[in-house]
């Protein structure tokens, strides 16, 4: 009790969990509601996002149910130790977040798009939490894989604050990160696509309310 009574800390490199060289558990071959390989490599012209937004579990069906998304995965990303487990970022000490892979065609759906649906999927404010679920691992980010995606996520970052602040939000704690040298490590079987497995599964995914404006910076330069 009163360790869960602690404010959570991220672990220094130093302090994290060992881990281990390679992983301790298989991955599914295929998505269960798209049918379609949730390892890479994926096919040309595809891109890949990767997105926190507290338990992985909702977030990764608030994804695959967009259209232009080709596949989803959720794992463990943003910390120290290689290849953990899911009760180990439980833990609070491998420094990851559970994370949700986005592989999607850019034809379809856009970057700004999918980063307009993970602002208003979560409260982005509440720091090592999302609702009821306290934890480094629920806290909120964005692992860009280009340039572009960073800028574009800075970009809405700025113009969502603007918007949350004149609705009496506090500032958004998002980490926004490159995803190269953040490697995404893929969680348990039973993690990947848990609520189409089972429906009636837990959902703690809770937006503000606030839209979030597409563009607003661009138009503003």
């Amino acid at each position: 009790m009163f360790l869960s009574r602690r404010t959570p800390e991220l672990p220094t490199p130093e302090q994290a969990l060992r881990g281990r060289p390679e992983p301790s558990f298989t991955v599914p071959s295929r998505h269960t509601v798209l049918g379609n390989p949730l390892l890479g490599p994926y096919p040309d012209g595809l891109e890949v996002a990767d997105f926190g937004l507290g338990c992985f579990w909702g977030a990764e069906r608030t994804f695959w149910q967009r259209e232009g998304v080709w596949t989803t995965l959720v794992g463990y990303q943003g910390g120290s130790t290689p290849n953990p487990t899911y009760e180990e970022v439980c833990s609070g000490l491998t420094g990851h977040t559970e994370a949700v892979r986005v592989v999607f065609d850019p034809k379809t759906v856009s970057y700004d798009e999918l980063l307009k649906l993970f602002w208003e999927s979560h409260n982005p404010t509440q720091g090592f939490r999302q609702g009821n679920d306290v934890g480094t691992q629920y806290r909120s980010a964005v692992y860009t894989h280009s340039p572009a995606q960073a800028a574009a996520a800075e970009a809405s970052r700025a113009a969502y604050q603007r918007v949350l602040t004149g609705s009496g939000y506090g500032t958004i704690t998002t980490e926004i990160l490159p995803a190269d040298g953040r490697e995404f490590y893929p969680a348990e079987d039973y993690h990947q696509q848990y609520l189409d497995k089972n429906p009636a599964g837990y959902c703690g995914l809770g937006g503000t309310g606030v839209s979030c404006p597409i563009g607003v910076a661009k138009a503003g330069e």
